[in-house]
């Protein structure tokens, strides 16, 4: 599995770069977006990717560590945060604002992230066996559906409930998931040609015929 690691480290480096940003909102008309908008949905691709290639199990693997790599991200800005500001520099409240780790924000991004990412794999992978590895695209797009929305609705709403006006809440849950699935659609023809691209090289087609689906196993 020479391309297994690569794709890994590619979805937790989203992963972690995407929770960065996601700090900041933004407007495209009546559409109000987090700036993880730009590159989370990438990390879903890849979520495609390991499942339909490499299967559940492994995906598993790599959703964990990605849970494990975004906590202790928090960990870090956290401890950062609250250490004792250098004598002559003042971009504490700068960095809190953007770095500093709100315990709720980053709750609600753990549980939405694996609540998200598990569905997303549980589908597609069920969907390859139901489909028996034809129509990739039906795989991909509803895994997306399923996966996105799940982890839409519990960010915001965990994250961001009672803080902003709840109509600001469902248009940002509406804008989100709209460009993600829209995201997804785009990009099915290059997903097609990587997943396409690793099964020739790696001569690998995994179907999850015996897999247990449980999270919290590992094998």
């Amino acid at each position: 599995m020479k391309y297994f690691s690569i794709i890994s480290s590619l979805f937790v480096t989203v992963l972690l770069i995407s929770n960065t940003v996601a700090t900041k909102f933004f407007s495209l008309g009546p559409f109000i977006f987090t700036g993880a908008i730009l590159i989370f949905p990438i990390s879903y691709i890849f979520g495609d990717i390991l499942v339909e290639v490499y299967g559940y199990s492994n995906s598993r693997k790599i959703i964990w560590t990605g849970f494990f790599a975004l906590a202790f991200m928090s960990l870090v800005y956290w401890l950062i945060g609250i250490l004792p500001s250098a004598s002559g520099w003042e971009n504490q409240e700068a960095y809190l604002k953007i770095l500093g780790v709100v315990p709720r924000i980053a709750l609600a991004s753990i549980i939405g992230f694996l609540a998200g990412e598990f569905s997303n794999s549980f589908v597609l992978s069920k969907l390859k066996i139901l489909t028996k590895g034809r129509h990739l695209w039906t795989r991909t797009i509803s895994s997306t559906i399923v996966g996105q929305g799940v982890d839409s609705i519990l960010f915001t709403f965990i994250g961001f409930y009672g803080l902003i006006p709840n109509s600001i809440l469902i248009i940002a849950i509406l804008s989100g998931y709209l460009f993600k699935v829209i995201y997804e659609v785009v990009a099915t023809p290059l997903t097609y040609f990587i997943i396409n691209y690793i099964k020739r090289k790696e001569n690998l087609d995994v179907y999850d015929y015996k897999t247990r689906y449980n999270p919290f196993i590992f094998n």
